[in-house]
């Protein structure tokens, strides 16, 4: 089964934690039945990602074969072969739409917003395969956007509204992960000597300045999300104070990435690095207590 569970990148399904943050944010996290319409997001979505991804394997096996750490991928490797790819593939598909079909007629729920954000989200990646992961810029929007997507399918599904403020920050978070993976692979590119079309119109100079404006856009769109009315209404009035977690977080990624020239993809570097886990965790816990607790809060007044 692994050689399957690397055909669809499951460790990067954690990316499609997104759709649980309407749920989340809104204070709706102990709602059962929200919670079931989100987890069937989620499984629908990384069924989506795993297609993406297959796709995406399948267009560049030939290139993969030569990069140092992409030739071990399942297809580049030899490990499955086209033709079985293609069958996990058109399962994949299958399941995707009888699970939306099931969501639809059994949760009490109408999925076809979130169905069209599926679609949208397939046919722009398949544009991206084919085509716009090689146009600068463009590239990296994508990407943000399908976090973006992520977010949205998690709120049409249960019906939650999602500010303005929260989909803004989405976007330059993603932008902050994107940049970080092009420049980790700059700086391959400088070590090895080998460079691919998907790097033109980078470089490592571009890259820091494009990753210090996202990271400031990020903090500012988090500071006012938390600073809106509709997130004050919903939970403790301290909830600003978390920013303080972001701004560490940030600069821990920033001193890997700037100062530590640490070249893994900013997925990579959260799941290795214990600093940015344990800030995580306090913010998460912060945000729970803040959210969920507040009438205690409020009755012992403890903020």
């Amino acid at each position: 089964m692994k050689k399957y569970l690397k055909l669809l990148r499951v460790e990067q399904w954690v990316k499609n934690l997104f759709v649980f943050v309407p749920l989340f944010f809104s204070g709706n996290i102990k709602n059962l039945d929200l919670l079931t319409k989100s987890i069937f997001a989620f499984i629908i979505f990384s069924l989506a990602a795993g297609v993406v991804y297959i796709l995406n394997d399948y267009n560049d096996i030939e290139a993969d074969r030569k990069h140092p750490e992409k030739r071990r991928r399942p297809l580049a490797s030899g490990a499955i072969s086209k033709p079985t790819a293609i069958g996990v593939l058109i399962g994949l598909v299958i399941a995707n739409i009888l699970l939306t079909l099931f969501a639809h007629f059994y949760l009490d729920s109408s999925i076809w917003k979130f169905a069209s954000i599926i679609v949208f989200y397939f046919l722009m990646n398949l544009a991206y395969t084919f085509k716009l992961k090689h146009v600068p810029i463009i590239d990296i929007c994508i990407i943000a956007i399908g976090f973006v997507l992520r977010v949205q399918a998690g709120g049409y599904i249960t019906g939650i509204f999602i500010s303005q403020w929260a989909i803004l920050l989405t976007f330059v978070l993603a932008l902050v992960l994107a940049i970080g993976k092009r420049r980790g692979e700059l700086i391959n590119a400088q070590i090895s000597g080998k460079t691919r079309k998907s790097l033109d119109g980078y470089n490592v100079q571009f890259a820091d300045i494009a990753l210090s404006i996202s990271v400031t856009l990020a903090i500012v769109c988090y500071l006012m999300f938390t600073l809106s009315p509709e997130v004050q209404q919903k939970s403790h009035s301290s909830i600003f104070y978390t920013v303080i977690f972001v701004v560490f977080a940030f600069l821990r990624y920033l001193q890997q990435t700037l100062v530590y020239n640490r070249t893994e993809s900013p997925t990579k570097i959260l799941y290795r690095d214990l600093y940015i886990q344990i800030t995580l965790i306090l913010w998460v816990v912060s945000f729970l207590i803040l959210i969920y607790f507040k009438e205690s809060i409020h009755q012992f007044n403890l903020l």
